[in-house]
């Protein structure tokens, strides 16, 4: 199918900033070098992605710079002043400024009391964290449309953003889309460069997946889903607590088959805290034992 021109053409201009700023998040912003990514005038592209995006570059920049943030103070140990340089912020007090305005609490605060810190209570103390129930679900199979990604799971936003601009250039992006990402490695065991996942959108059944793009299906059985309210950085305690107490204590079978997450709403209009995710551990059913 040959991409139509107009909108499309500038939707994946703007993915190509965004590409840019998930590799330069740690740099100054240059305005000037962005206008050269989108191949657009200086007077005219930021007012164009703007448009599209429905956030300013600005903002762009800053959830994304923060929520990298959360990821390293979440899930590691580095000092706040290396959080800082690390996600473009000058200096800490910088920093801890835009990461409390944003998540409600400083960073320091958020390291030891965010949303991380109950599911790692839960796991020492052996309980279920307030307001995490597990559900045992049947999943429908869902066909999606996708990206393979290497590397953080922090950064997969960049190939949904990929995904997304090829499937908008085919005019494949349907109203109701699914955002669903399966994760194949895990983060305590595989270094972070290594890490193996793939992010789509769903497409209905007979639609055409042409390259780069490939399908893949999620689903098709029986999964535990614990539905995670917050950043995306709580959920690596999340897994711990899922697979270390609630998955030995529930007499269920692992299949084989990746666990997936589905995003329930968007970051670029939900605060970080209100931020839903469905997270799908594939188990085996009577009809699939």
């Amino acid at each position: 199918m040959n991409p139509p021109h107009g909108w499309t053409d500038y939707q994946q201009r703007m993915g190509r900033v965004v590409g840019y700023l998930h590799d330069h998040l740690d740099e100054p912003l240059d305005l000037h070098r962005l206008a050269e990514v989108a191949h657009l005038s200086p007077y005219h592209w930021h007012r164009v992605y703007h448009a599209l995006h429905g956030e300013t570059i600005a903002a762009t920049v800053r959830r994304l710079r923060l929520h990298r943030a959360s990821g390293y103070l979440a899930n590691t140990a580095l000092p706040v002043e290396q959080v800082a340089r690390r996600c473009g912020y000058p200096n800490a007090q910088s920093f801890a400024r835009s990461f409390r305005a944003a998540y409600g609490m400083g960073p320091l605060q958020y390291r030891q009391q965010g949303g991380h810190a109950a599911f790692l209570d839960a796991c020492a103390a052996h309980t279920t964290p307030q307001g995490y129930p597990v559900e045992l679900r049947e999943v429908p199979r869902v066909r999606l449309a996708g990206l393979d990604h290497k590397g953080s799971y922090m950064a997969i936003g960049k190939a949904f953003e990929r995904c997304f601009v090829q499937l908008a250039a085919r005019a494949q992006v349907q109203p109701d889309a699914r955002w669903i990402a399966e994760y194949l490695d895990d983060p305590f065991a595989v270094p972070e460069k290594q890490l193996c996942s793939r992010a789509g959108l769903s497409v209905a059944a007979h639609t055409e997946v042409a390259p780069p793009l490939m399908a893949f299906e999620v689903g098709g059985g029986l999964c535990a889903v614990l539905r995670h309210r917050g950043p995306y950085a709580t959920m690596r305690a999340a897994y711990q607590w899922l697979y270390g107490h609630w998955l030995v204590h529930s007499g269920h079978a692992l299949r084989d088959a990746p666990v997936f997450e589905e995003y329930l709403n968007n970051p670029r209009d939900t605060t970080p805290s209100d931020l839903l995710t469905d997270i799908c551990l594939p188990l085996v059913g009577h009809h699939n034992a």
